[in-house]
């Protein structure tokens, strides 16, 4: 969820941010530039490559529009088993999936999984390490005094560290970043060179995000779209975050006097000239609509709670907002379009501006859902009537990542929550003898509290809160520096009493420092954002810095509907938050539901690209889904050898994805390592870990070029290398499994 974050401050006007370093343009992340067009050489792709002229398709192959959806905190699977997952409840939704395409079910997030990073790799098919965002939706980078400050995950794709406590950040690197410290590639080039307008709705640092510096450096800092900043900050967000369109090159819908302005990609490589965007619903409505003001698919007046007529805010982002907007888009001239959904778990009110959650099966819960679900019957016969199908759209539609339900048990267990709405009950556990065993709520613990109290340690630190809590400790020390080394141990002895079960635990499940990071793709291009090490909780409990002490309660669950609560956990390891679901429906995919091929967020975009018969301008850490697509579908090069890339694809998954098997043994192995007393014990496994991480990568490096030149280069893999590359990740991975089960 996008709320909990220090971005709720982000519509206050700070007007100015430091300068970045402009790199040149080129071979930003290793492949040379591309053609101008941003479609494969010929006889790459299956089918001929999506191609748009003044907004229609102009290509003969299949595809002529692409639909991307993502939803926040939407689940596949069920929190409790008597009542209906999500997507269960969502039948015209699942049956539009599993009747005409491919339900992959066993679809992985990234480390730390979150909304911003979970959409940002899905968008770019890179780790954390390589677009900057391991720690989100938030993170803290170091200031030259060796304190740290806050960075918001959610920027513009080319913005700085955006911190909105000050106008004038330390660090001055971009916020999406290279693992060479440039900015990022954007996901929507390769669509606009072919001539393809693309659209935003509501995605992650695709549209504008902060209106402070980002309207005064899209349309300048004298502009009436800075005064409007400066005079009405409420309705210049509803202006102008939010919904973009990026346009291809002399799009008539992105021109001057459109109030177009100039799409600006400093690093992109091969270069980015002559491109125009629209930003914010105040100029991109009127190009998708001639009846103003744009409404959504029940009628109404898209709008904020405080009546700004304009973007709602990311969390007013229902299916009922989000589809239309993506319908406008699709019906006039935008044929490739990508929108964000709010969570179905929570209360967000009439357009954010409030944030209780619901119980699993609590009726609040179940009416929104079937709400989401009539959005979608209605999405769906629209575009039908529209000419926009499977037939000739490709639709693919998943979530950033599931939760853990922290609660305790239904008043009425049992229940169903469709026929018999499941009974939850909302008390603030702090109360003296309130009943927290039918609460919906998490489970607040505050870290400095307890690690002064516990442990006696009141080493100066800073966390990014969350259930897998980043510390930043004071002064940034070395990974194996004895300050650092005796405050991880003493954060991995605390415990607490679990208000709602009444049990005590231990708060930390597992911790990973420096040395971790690095092989599951968490240290990135900028060390300033790195933290000292990550605590992953037990998956009740939320991390946060309170006071140095436990006068008032170090642990609490406040879950009374009286102000915002919380009670869907994420950020951590376990199943029940990073295997999700995406579901693919159009040419070329077939039609089943696959529960067992191992996917996760960086497989979508290569399979995109691929089925409309276009490319990227670097390698991806995602492969092609070569195991649902029709063998006509995909060039010939991927047809090849069909029983080996299917091999060679798993195993690459299994030693480089952060959540494969290879990195679940790396999160056992390091966190032996840093709850170890004998500094020469840790050093050793230290030692052992670093090395399999660079074995790791370059088993995988050799892996990953076969597979881009497989679908991107018109090279089919050589068999007898891709079998020696897998017989080298099975020795890897019995490495690593022999490592993690002797820790």
């Amino acid at each position: 969820m996008r709320i909990r974050i220090l971005v709720l401050l982000v519509a206050v006007a700070v007007t100015g941010l430091a300068g970045v370093t402009v790199a040149p343009a080129g071979g930003a992340t290793g492949l040379p530039a591309n053609s101008s067009t941003g479609a494969s050489p010929a006889g790459l792709s299956g089918f001929p490559a999506l191609r748009c002229q003044d907004g229609a398709v102009a290509g003969a192959g299949p595809i002529k529009h692409v639909i991307y959806l993502q939803f926040d905190n939407v689940h596949l699977q069920r929190n409790l088993a008597s009542v209906p997952s999500d997507l269960e409840q969502m039948p015209h939704l699942l049956s539009f999936i599993n009747n005409n395409g491919t339900l992959l079910a066993n679809d992985h997030t990234v480390l730390v999984s979150h909304t911003a990073n979970g959409i940002l790799t899905s968008l770019t098919s890179l780790y954390p390490d390589r677009q900057g965002q391991p720690v989100s939706n938030s993170y803290r980078y170091y200031k030259p005094d060796g304190t740290s400050g806050v960075g918001v995950s959610f920027a513009y794709w080319t913005d700085s560290v955006f911190d909105p406590t000050t106008p004038t950040p330390t660090d001055t690197s971009y916020n999406m970043i290279t693992a060479e410290g440039r900015n990022d590639p954007a996901p929507w080039v390769p669509f606009t060179r072919a001539g393809c307008n693309w659209g935003a709705v509501g995605t992650a640092n695709t549209v504008l995000e902060n209106i402070g510096p980002d309207v005064p450096k899209v349309f300048g800092p004298g502009s009436p779209e800075a005064a409007e900043v400066a005079s009405n900050p409420g309705q210049a967000f509803a202006d102008f975050v939010g919904i973009a369109v990026h346009c291809a090159k002399g799009a008539a819908m992105c021109s001057t006097g459109n109030h177009g302005r100039p799409d600006v990609l400093p690093d992109e490589p091969g270069g980015y000239d002559g491109y125009q965007a629209l930003f914010g619903h105040k100029y991109v409505a009127p190009q998708i609509t001639s009846s103003l003001p744009l409404t959504d698919l029940s009628g109404n007046v898209i709008q904020d709670a405080a009546g700004h007529v304009g973007f709602p805010g990311f969390d007013g982002m229902f299916p009922s907002v989000t589809l239309s907007y993506v319908a406008q888009m699709q019906e006039h001239g935008v044929p490739v379009t990508f929108g964000y959904l709010s969570d179905a778990h929570d209360n967000h009110g009439v357009a954010g501006e409030v944030h209780r959650s619901y119980g699993p099966g609590e009726a609040g819960y179940v009416q929104q859902l079937r709400d989401y679900d009539r959005a979608f019957a209605e999405f769906f016969s629209r575009l039908e009537r529209d000419g926009i199908t499977k037939d000739n759209t490709l639709f693919v539609i998943t979530t950033e990542e599931e939760d853990h339900f922290v609660g305790g048990t239904p008043l009425n267990p049992g229940c169903d929550g469709v026929t018999t709405p499941c009974q939850w009950t909302h008390v603030d556990c702090t109360t003296p003898s309130a009943d927290c065993s039918h609460n919906v709520t998490e489970v607040n613990a505050n870290l400095r509290g307890l690690l002064a109290t516990q442990a006696g340690n009141t080493t100066p630190f800073q966390v990014h809160a969350d259930m897998a809590p980043a510390f930043y400790l004071d002064g940034n020390p070395a990974a194996d520096a004895p300050l650092t080394r005796r405050f991880e141990r003493d954060a991995g002895s605390l415990t607490a009493t679990n208000p709602i079960t009444g049990q005590t635990d231990r708060l930390s499940d597992k911790l990973v420092d420096r040395v971790g990071m690095g092989p599951l793709h968490m240290l990135t291009g900028d060390p300033l954002r790195t933290p000292t090490f990550v605590d992953f909780l037990d998956d009740d409990y939320f991390g946060f810095t309170g006071p140095p002490d436990c006068t008032s309660p170090c642990v609490t669950a406040p879950g009374s509907w009286s102000h915002a609560t919380f009670a869907w956990n994420h950020g951590g390891y376990t199943p029940d938050i990073v295997r999700i679901w995406a579901g693919l429906v159009g040419p070329g995919v077939q039609h089943r539901r696959d529960d067992a091929t191992w996917v996760d967020h960086t497989d979508l975009r290569p399979t995109i690209l691929t089925l409309s018969g276009l490319r990227d301008d670097y390698r991806h850490d995602g492969r092609v889904i070569t195991e649902i697509l029709d063998a006509t579908a995909v060039p010939k090069s991927l047809q090849a050898h069909r029983a080996t890339l299917k091999r060679l694809g798993a195993a690459y998954k299994q030693i480089n994805a952060p959540l494969g098997r290879f990195g679940l043994d790396v999160i056992k192995i390091n966190d032996a390592a840093v709850r170890a007393s004998d500094e020469a014990r840790y050093a050793q496994l230290a030692a052992a870990l670093q090395q399999l991480g660079v074995d790791r990568n370059t088993i995988a490096a050799r892996m990953r070029t076969l597979l881009e030149q497989a679908a991107f280069g018109n090279a089919a893999i050589n068999e007898q290398e891709a079998k020696r590359l897998i017989a080298e990740a099975a020795a890897l991975l019995a490495r690593a499994d022999a490592l993690a089960a002797s820790s």
